[in-house]
């Protein structure tokens, strides 16, 4: 126990004098002087404790501060790390694919390399039969001389085009398919021109059909109606020719004709028709021993309609038949007998 302790003891059992009652007052004051001190004392330990308190709390978030940054550097590099390894194996991937499609095309190429070297040297490939289809003017063994083909010949070791191309130096053939059978048949089909008239020049005849192609020169007349009146050159008139551009117009205009005759079944009667002056088509009958002027060729089915009047009428007589005028106007038709001298 101290003296201030043993002090404020006596003071609970003695009364005090007025000397003691100054001293108690000191007492008192220091007292409460000691208590100032203690609560200074406190205040301060608290300040302490307080800015202890704040030191360390600050030291925790600026730990913190550095352990979230190192988290975050640390998920930043493990990103980067992954987009690296993904993008290397995107790569990786990526040539796998093209390996494996290089292997497959290399694979491809050599099952087609052996495919076509079999089907070039085998056998089975050989061609066994030709079939030619729709050959009417030109015989099966014509076409077949014409294509170049052969039996025996490997069914891959031509060209179709050739083939077709060789077929067309004919000038009947207007068009033609070649067909492979395998493993050992060609079949050639093809279309023929048909010769619709004849023109004459010097002592022959050339075979012309609709479109002015000449399909043969012969010394024979074709069963057909003769074009006389041609202006294409006589060095001009080959097989495989067409005729002169102005011949074909005025053809065109005959073919017309024809076609009128036939409506009204006259066609077979027709033995030529002149085509020199395109604004007077004449038209020979000889069976009917008829010669019919038709003027430019337009209103040929009002015309025909007066010739097959004026053909009933002068059944039998030889004579000419004048269609050449205008029909919508005062133009009669009108049929001149031949007289005999």
């Amino acid at each position: 126990m101290d003296k201030f302790q043993k002090e404020k003891i006596n003071n609970l059992y003695y009364v005090p004098t007025i000397n003691q009652t100054t001293n108690q007052k000191d007492i008192e004051n220091e007292i409460k002087e000691e208590k100032k001190k203690r609560k200074e004392r406190e205040k301060r330990i608290k300040t302490r404790k307080k800015i202890e308190q704040n030191e360390k709390d600050k030291f925790d978030l600026e730990t913190e501060t550095v352990i979230g940054m190192t988290n975050r550097n640390n998920k930043n590099m493990q990103e980067e790390r992954r987009k690296v390894i993904d993008k290397n194996e995107r790569k990786r991937q990526r040539k796998i694919k093209r390996i494996k499609k290089i292997l497959k095309i290399i694979t491809l190429l050599i099952i087609i390399i052996g495919g076509v070297t079999f089907a070039m040297v085998s056998p089975i490939f050989n061609i066994q039969e030709i079939e030619v289809i729709n050959a009417q003017k030109l015989s099966q063994d014509e076409i077949i001389s014409l294509s170049g083909l052969a039996k025996n010949q490997n069914i891959f070791r031509f060209l179709s085009s050739n083939v077709i191309e060789q077929i067309k130096t004919n000038p009947y053939i207007e068009n033609v398919e070649v067909k492979r059978v395998f493993p050992n048949k060609v079949q050639i089909t093809v279309e023929e021109r048909k010769v619709t008239y004849n023109v004459e020049f010097l002592n022959e005849y050339a075979y012309i059909n609709n479109q002015g192609y000449i399909l043969e020169i012969s010394n024979q007349k074709a069963e057909v109606p003769t074009i006389q009146g041609i202006e294409t050159k006589e060095e001009d008139i080959k097989a495989g020719n067409r005729l002169s551009n102005e011949d074909l117009e005025k053809l065109e205009v005959a073919i017309q004709i024809t076609d009128a005759y036939k409506s009204a079944q006259l066609d077979s009667q027709i033995t030529s028709i002149d085509i020199q002056d395109k604004n007077e088509y004449t038209v020979y009958m000889d069976e009917a021993k008829k010669i019919v002027y038709l003027g430019d060729g337009t209103n040929l089915g009002d015309k025909i309609l007066w010739l097959q009047a004026i053909l009933q009428d002068n059944e039998g007589v030889e004579g000419e038949i004048y269609l050449d005028g205008d029909l919508n106007g005062n133009f009669k038709p009108r049929f001149k007998e031949k007289v005999s001298v």
